[in-house]
């Protein structure tokens, strides 16, 4: 059985050079081509970088010596009660339900195998291999570029690796080895709280009537394009034992994926680059791979949730600001080209922040290492927030409106056919979720929270259309700012948010 979150409908057609094939045996071939050798596009765009030593990247060598703990019984027992029945089977075909329900008999040759891998450092070839799934991002259809490779892993795969990435994420947050600028897949961290960081630089900025400039840099299938022997290097100078380094070198060897969608499955192909995404261990090692580039900022601020990252940097003279976002932006190319990770300059894209200054008749241009100017925009979405040149929200608050109508028209249409409870869950989900994510960003935009509440309001109309009662606005979203004020001087709060609050 396959849930929402990993189904796949394979496309009617797929565009393959010059030429479309309608049938899905070859759809699924191609598709699995295509992913098991995206990670390869910075050798394919860069062939002269190749053949020469690359950029090499600061790194900040670990005193912390790392070592795997062996694992309990107890914890994959309780790994194995909490998998959820309705995911997906990995190509081993053991059913997460299945596990599940015999989690108690189950664990102990589970733990044993796990530990034996450990020793040994090698992990069986099966808890290896990946089906992946197409997932269709937007754009076009006919186009495999356009569609995300999600692995699904064996049950009892996942349930070792969930074991070895609390391991090392427990080793590196106790002794704060991630950037304090690394927000992707960290315990305490989310979207907010990264998206409130960077509004705070910049509001800042802005309020002192300075120009903020930003780059919001795009990567070129980023976590397909890990190189493993460069990761290895990395994991090294975090101070991982020889035996960590063996087990992590085993972990990428001999590693194979089939692509199965709607019944059919694609014959195997070697993932000789990247890290699985779908996988647990996958954002983890993708945050290591990344996290020293953020040295390379120099006199500009960066902000990284996953491979979405911000250059940002403010001035009083918009020339300064320009040429600081630049020369920052070059030393992160060239840190990105010794990763092996590809600029996408298509969409990599530049704004400034003139809420209040007068905007230059002509702005200079913020340039590639390859020559290409980025194109200036006035909104961008980033991290599910639509972010304008003028901090007004507007464009984002346009998006809520325009989803939020198509709900509660739904809703109102066919509130004969639900019961009490299941508008009240239907609202929740569909309408609360929307309202409720982020919503306590807008606020700490002092100078344009008037306009901005005045704009949500004009979906409340909406909302009372729905068949049962939705609560106000503002407390809704006065409970929420004062959930973060109170959070960000909390010494478990999010590092950056405690630095902003004093």
């Amino acid at each position: 059985m396959e849930n929402k979150s990993t189904s796949s409908q394979l496309p009617t057609a797929l565009r393959l050079g010059n030429t479309v094939t309608t049938d899905k045996c070859t759809i699924i071939e191609n598709f699995n081509k295509h992913f098991s050798t995206a990670g390869h596009a910075f050798h394919l765009a860069t062939p002269t970088l190749v053949n020469c030593p690359a950029p090499s990247t600061a790194t900040r060598p670990s005193p912390h010596h790392f070592s795997f703990t062996h694992i309990q019984i107890a914890y994959v027992v309780k790994e194995l009660q909490n998998l959820d029945p309705y995911k997906s089977a990995g190509l081993d075909n053991l059913d997460p339900l299945f596990l599940k329900l015999s989690a108690e008999i189950v664990a102990t040759p589970i733990t044993s195998l796990s530990n034996l891998s450990f020793i040994s450092s090698e992990i069986p070839k099966d808890w290896k291999a990946a089906a992946v799934i197409p997932l269709f991002k937007r754009g076009d259809t006919l186009d495999p570029n356009c569609y995300r490779p999600i692995s699904i892993l064996p049950c009892i795969s996942k349930v070792f690796e969930s074991q070895v990435n609390k391991n090392i994420t427990d080793h590196f947050e106790s002794h704060r080895t991630f950037s304090a600028i690394q927000s992707g897949f960290r315990a305490g961290h989310g979207c907010t709280s990264a998206t409130l960081k960077v509004l705070y630089d910049i509001i800042t900025a802005v309020d002192k009537r300075h120009y903020c400039a930003a780059v919001f840099i795009n990567q070129t299938k980023a976590f397909d394009s890990v190189d493993h022997h460069i990761l290895i290097g990395r994991l090294n100078s975090l101070g991982f034992s020889n035996d960590c380094l063996a087990w992590f070198t085993n972990y990428f060897s001999d590693r194979a994926q089939c692509v199965k969608s709607e019944g059919l499955l694609s014959g195997p192909l070697a993932a000789s680059m990247g890290v699985p995404q779908g996988s647990i261990l996958g954002p983890t090692l993708f945050s290591v791979y990344i996290n020293d580039v953020a040295l390379a900022a120099g006199d500009s601020l960066i902000h990284f949730y996953a491979d979405d990252t911000i250059l940002y940097t403010s001035d009083p003279s918009l020339d300064t600001v320009l040429t600081n976002l630049q020369t920052s932006f070059n030393a992160i190319q060239l840190s990105f080209r010794g990763l092996q990770l590809l600029l996408n300059a298509n969409k990599t894209k530049c704004m400034l922040f003139n809420q209040s200054l007068p905007a230059p008749a002509r702005q200079s241009s913020i340039t590639t290492l390859d020559g290409s100017d980025l194109e200036y925009v006035d909104n961008y979405k980033y991290l599910a927030v639509w972010l304008d040149c003028k901090l007004s929200f507007q464009t984002h608050i346009k998006h809520l409106q325009s989803k939020i109508k198509s709900r509660i028209s739904f809703l109102f249409c066919n509130k004969a056919s639900f019961t009490h409870a299941a508008k009240h869950t239907l609202v929740k989900l569909t309408i609360l979720l929307i309202l409720d994510f982020g919503d306590v960003i807008y606020k700490i935009a002092s100078n344009t929270t008037q306009q901005t509440g005045c704009s949500l309001s004009q979906c409340h109309p909406f909302c009372h259309q729905s068949p049962i009662y939705y609560p106000p606005l503002r407390p809704v979203r006065s409970r929420w700012l004062a959930l973060a004020s109170y959070s960000s001087p909390n010494p478990l709060a999010t590092g950056y948010l405690q630095v902003s609050a004093r």
